[in-house]
């Protein structure tokens, strides 16, 4: 960077910026920090170096608190004389608004370096690397930084992070909110705002200001309106659609998907890399229109097409063959959604009925879910008819999330929807690529009973509120507000078909317990229900035990299944945009229907010191000897057998599960992973006396012994043999003839991992279909694995034939590169379907093993959100596994359940896929 770019931003006719300057201390750095307050509030991190102010953006300024990251965007180099500006910027001008300088001082490396020539060096090259690790010493910021790049937020996206010493604190630093120069706040320097002269006369900078502001913050009557309002500046983009469109893969229109989710964050940020829109409250609905037939669809493929009758209809007469992705509402007079009545609706009369369309999905006989965000939206815009106000494409907007949240709270909307713009579209899926951030709390929520108090002339007082935690049915609370004397009528002709003696939470709840609210609540008696009607409810907080406090009901809910209502818990924004550690890891990937979580500190810390070449452990009760420790197995990684053995053992209680009582046939290493190995089944008299055998014969009659997994002991004598890797059989020794799982192996030959990743996506779509569940993982070198739990409950024969018929079916839907051939000659270099792993001593690598390639990688459990072009094998290695563990937990443990029914799966899979005899 450079003042250029600095200088052709800004008319220094009228603005009162600096235009260049020198420092003139031989000793020291200066570092700034301002507070701005333009488009948004936000504040400027400057550290001097090079003659220049290198200069990020912080959203929501520094933090004391090491905990806290925060997101820095790297902006152009400013001068020197910057770093005493403060002053009104007028409105028009880039970076329009009010400027204060908030802290001031000297820094300096971490590292001690004598000289400031020598220091400008180090930081220099440390900025260059994207590392840069400073101390502070300002009027408010004191002791070490550190300023770290970070992947996948764009070409600028850094984060500004405390490190942990004696000036680190839990307090809000930002509530400190007077200059250091002129000791006043942003609010004081706009009253005081002085003049300036531009080309069109002299103008009062206070005033200018004032005035803009207002107008860019008032609200206008209408919700639409307001939107377009704040839409006006929004930078248009360029996208050549008929490229876009060649690009696309030809596919069937995929008519019974279902849509992708999005998950709950706790607040809105700024990120260029991200785009936000309306989060519009009403039924989720994809809509297939090909050859003017139209199907709209709710999201768990219930039929809308009846209900709301004039939208199928205006679908109808549309010219093209699409797949769009929207929500249904209905509008009130203010232009905002009304849920309810948008639940109630019959007909024109009861409101204007909208369909909001925010994506393409395919067109044309184009696939166009694997294309980035930004590009499907770009052929929606082009493509779709615009003619009729009842269907409407959604407006995004970029880059100022954090306004656009508050123009949403103001309009009295929902709230905001945050979406990757290079994120892929994956069905049925909860995503970290989309969020949703919430104006006020709301939760779906099932129905077990309802009370009645006594003397009511009402229906009924109050419904009784669960929802699913674990596979049991959890009480969260009653509500008894919201409800006309028409909606209760409705609701119990409902409820009289569902009535049941016995109540469907997990334990009775107390229907007549006191609060501090009402100690004396009026006597109720409860009715229970069968927990199936779904409705949605907004509340106050949660308290400690998970009962809503103040809720009220908002409507019914007849577009979601009760089974699907969870507990829906809020990430930490942070946790998805910042965190540096995540991004290396593809980012946390919680489905949010399913949130697996590993305690804090499940990993332990490692188990060998740095500097011993042979060193004696006590595991398990057995003394361990582990030696040549710095003996590299991985040389072009410089990872040790040391390393190794550390890995192992951190991890030994997320792999011993799929370890346990299985036998193990043994890949030995002993010089690491370009030496010699060879493949060890017989450990009979080779082995200490406490490491567990299963005995086998072979068959030229020789009795033999496998070493079976059992503990941690076990695992690291393994390890000790140069057992880089894990193969356990499919089966335990308790019932060595039935497998627990059922695995389907995709192995690549000329192919490319995106495409191992369609055809594991089109795996994950056969199994839907047939509601099998499953877990993928990578498979530690070119392919990936996906398990289906058979809870022992059938032979090798069944589950070898049962994967037979998946991977047909996959194979009629993607046969350009897929193979079902076993002989390499024959399958011209196509991507080998292997179902016949699944036959007695098989092995593949368990999930978390190491793998003996370059890359020292690991064989990862994934969220299945996760599986999606862009991600490689290398994402998850041993110097990142451990702390993915750490994060995610153990993703694979439902392979280990009881499993399906293979007769009802085989008979619903014939009935999907029409299969004949």
């Amino acid at each position: 960077m450079s003042l250029e770019k600095y200088k052709q931003k800004r008319d220094f006719n009228k603005t009162k910026e600096p235009k260049a300057g020198r420092s003139k201390d031989k000793d020291k750095l200066m570092f700034v920090v301002q507070k701005h307050d333009a488009s948004r509030l936000h504040y400027d991190f400057r550290l001097e170096m090079d003659g220049v102010l290198k200069s990020w953006a912080v959203p929501k300024g520094p933090s004391t608190d090491p905990q806290n990251k925060r997101l820095a965007m790297m902006v152009e180099d400013h001068p020197f004389d910057y770093r005493n500006f403060e002053g009104i910027i007028p409105q028009g001008e880039y970076g329009g608004g009010t400027v204060i300088v908030w802290d001031e001082g000297t820094y300096e490396p971490i590292e001690e370096i004598k000289g400031k020539k020598a220091q400008e060096k180090h930081l220099l090259k440390q900025l260059k690397e994207g590392s840069l690790k400073i101390k502070l010493h300002g009027e408010k910021l004191e002791g070490e930084y550190a300023l770290v790049k970070t992947h996948g937020m764009g070409e600028n996206g850094w984060l500004l992070i405390k490190h942990k010493d004696d000036f680190a604190s839990k307090k809000d630093i930002t509530k400190q909110d007077k200059s250091v120069l002129s000791d006043k706040t942003i609010a004081q320097m706009e009253k005081t705002g002085d003049k300036v002269w531009t080309d069109g006369g002299e103008h009062d900078l206070k005033t200018e200001s004032k005035t803009s502001h207002s107008k860019k913050k008032a609200t206008t009557e209408k919700a639409d309106d307001a939107i377009e309002e704040l839409a006006k500046d929004q930078p248009e983009e360029s996208v050549d659609v008929k490229a876009v469109l060649k690009k696309a893969t030809k596919a069937k229109i995929p008519i019974g998907m279902k849509p992708m989710l999005a998950t709950l964050v706790s607040e809105p940020f700024d990120d260029p890399d991200w785009e936000y829109e309306v989060k519009w409250d009403g039924y989720r609905a994809l809509a297939f229109i090909n050859k003017g037939e139209v199907e709209l669809s709710s999201r768990n493929n219930k039929s809308f097409n009846d209900k709301y009758y004039p939208l199928t209809k205006l679908l109808q007469e549309w010219k093209i063959n699409a797949v769009v992705d929207g929500e249904i509402l209905v509008l009130n007079d203010k232009g905002v959604s009304n849920f309810g009545a948008l639940q109630n609706w019959r007909s024109e009369a009861d409101g204007e009925l909208v369909y909001y369309v925010f994506d393409l999905l395919w067109y044309d006989g184009k696939n166009l879910m694997d294309l980035p965000l930004s590009e499907r939206q770009a052929v929606l815009k082009d493509v779709i008819p615009t003619d009729d106000d009842r269907i409407r494409v959604s407006q995004t907007f970029k880059a100022n999330g954090i306004e656009f949240f508050e123009a949403a709270q103001k309009i009295g909307l929902e709230g905001i929807m945050a979406k990757r713009m290079s994120s892929t579209y994956i069905a049925d899926n909860r995503s970290k690529d989309w969020l949703k951030i919430k104006v006020n709390k709301r939760q779906e929520v099932v129905i077990g009973g309802f009370t009645k108090n006594e003397g009511t002339a009402k229906q009924f007082s109050s419904l009784l509120l669960g929802v699913y935690e674990g596979g049991e049915f959890q009480y969260v609370g009653k509500v008894g507000t919201g409800f006309s004397d028409k909606l209760q009528k409705e609701m119990m002709a409902m409820f009289k078909p569902l009535v049941v003696d016995k109540t469907p939470f997990n334990a009775e709840p107390d229907v007549n317990k006191p609060s501090r609210f009402r100690p004396n609540p009026p006597k109720a008696k409860a009715t229970w229900l069968k927990p199936e009607l779904v409705c949605e409810v907004s509340f106050a907080e949660v308290t400690s035990d998970g009962v809503f406090r103040h809720p009220s009901f908002e409507g019914m809910r007849a577009d979601k299944k009760a089974k699907d209502v969870i507990r829906e818990t809020e990430v930490e924004t942070d946790d998805v945009i910042d965190a540096p550690e995540k991004k290396d890891l593809k980012e946390e990937r919680s489905t949010g229907h399913k949130l697996v979580t590993a305690p804090k500190g499940a990993v332990k810390r490692s188990l060998l010191n740095p500097n011993e070449e042979t060193q004696v452990k006590k595991i398990c009760g057995h003394d361990l000897k582990f030696t040549h420790l710095s003996k590299v197995y991985w040389p072009e990684d410089g990872v040790t057998k040391r390393d190794m053995f550390n890995y192992y053992y951190q991890v030994a209680e997320y792999i011993l599960p799929y370890l346990k009582d299985r036998p193990q046939s043994l890949n030995r290493f002993p010089n690491g992973i370009h030496g010699p190995s060879f493949y060890q089944k017989d450990v009979k008299g080779k082995s200490p006396d406490w490491v567990r055998t299963f005995p086998y014969t072979t068959s030229d009659g020789e009795h033999k012994e496998y070493l079976v997994g059992h503990d941690e002991a076990t695992l690291l004598w393994m390890a000790s043999l140069g057992c880089i890797e894990m193969n356990p059989w499919f089966s335990r020794i308790q019932s060595p003839d039935n497998p627990d799982y059922c695995v389907i192996d995709l192995d690549p030959d000329k192919n490319t991992f995106d495409q191992v990743i369609k055809a594991a996506q089109e795996v994950k779509k056969v199994l839907d279909d047939i509601d099998v569940p499953c877990c993928c993982k990578t498979s530690g070198s070119t392919g990936m694995h996906i398990y289906i739990p058979l809870g022992a409950k059938y032979d090798y024969d069944q589950s070898q034939m049962f994967a037979r018929l998946v991977v047909g079916i996959v194979h009629q839907q993607i046969p350009e590169y897929t193979s079902l051939e076993r002989m390499i000659k024959k399958r011209d270099g196509k991507m080998y379907l292997d179902f016949l792993q699944n036959r007695p001593g098989a092995t593949i690598a368990g999930p978390y093993s190491l793998r003996p390639k370059p890359g020292a990688t690991v064989s990862m459990p994934l969220h299945w959100d996760e599986v999606k072009p862009g991600l490689t094998m290398k994402d998850f290695t041993i110097n990142n596994s451990v702390a993915r563990l750490k994060s995610e937990g153990d993703l694979f443990k439902s392979v280990l359940d009881k499993g399906i029914d293979l007769e009802k799966t085989i008979k619903k899979a014939k009935s999907v896929f029409d299969l004949r005899p």
